[in-house]
């Protein structure tokens, strides 16, 4: 019997509670789990393309704002920033879980962004609230985009850009606040 043992152990056949064997536990086969289609992988790619642009221009747009309220739009750019590189790095976790890979290079991300270019240079406060609302508005649109085919293919996903848009659509409209005068005046 200790020589069936030591020989089925050796062939590795055995299969032992925590799998050493042939059969193999779920926790053994997480990494082979749900696998993103091409076409969940590019527009989930697209969203964090956006996101990664957003982050990169508010932080052009909080160097360079001058002018009224400038400490108030300094201060609020940041907050966009680090949402933006947060929900950046929420999206592209989330595609490698999905077995896809996500490219955040610099010349994948200025050619493949739906986003304006932000001016170069100074730029007063009245202008930047209007360019920075534009942007949010624009990640937003990539979003709902793309997010019936998300949903379809990965509700999970799906909840994700949920969490994002709510986000981006309450700086959008915090930010543009600063712009706007009372309805009826």
């Amino acid at each position: 019997m200790a020589t069936t043992k030591t020989s089925t152990k050796a062939s590795g056949s055995r299969s032992a509670r925590g799998g050493t064997g042939e059969k193999r536990t779920r926790r053994q086969n997480a990494e082979k789990g749900f696998v993103a289609s091409p076409e969940l992988s590019a527009h989930l790619q697209a969203v964090l393309v956006d996101l990664l642009e957003l982050a990169m221009q508010g932080k052009q747009a909080h160097w360079n704002v001058v002018g009224r309220n400038f400490r108030d739009t300094h201060r609020q750019l940041d907050d966009i920033i680090d949402a933006a590189r947060e929900f950046s790095d929420t999206v592209a976790e989330r595609m490698r879980a999905l077995h896809a890979v996500p490219d955040g290079r610099s010349d994948t991300v200025a050619s493949s962004t739906t986003l304006p270019e932000y001016p170069q240079g100074e730029v007063d406060t009245t202008e930047t609230v209007d360019l920075i609302t534009e942007r949010l508005e624009a990640v937003v649109a990539t979003m709902r985009e793309v997010h019936d085919g998300v949903d379809e293919e990965d509700p999970t996903s799906a909840d994700i850009l949920h969490a994002i848009i709510e986000k981006m659509e309450q700086f959008a409209w915090m930010v543009s606040a600063e712009n706007r005068t009372p309805a009826g005046r």
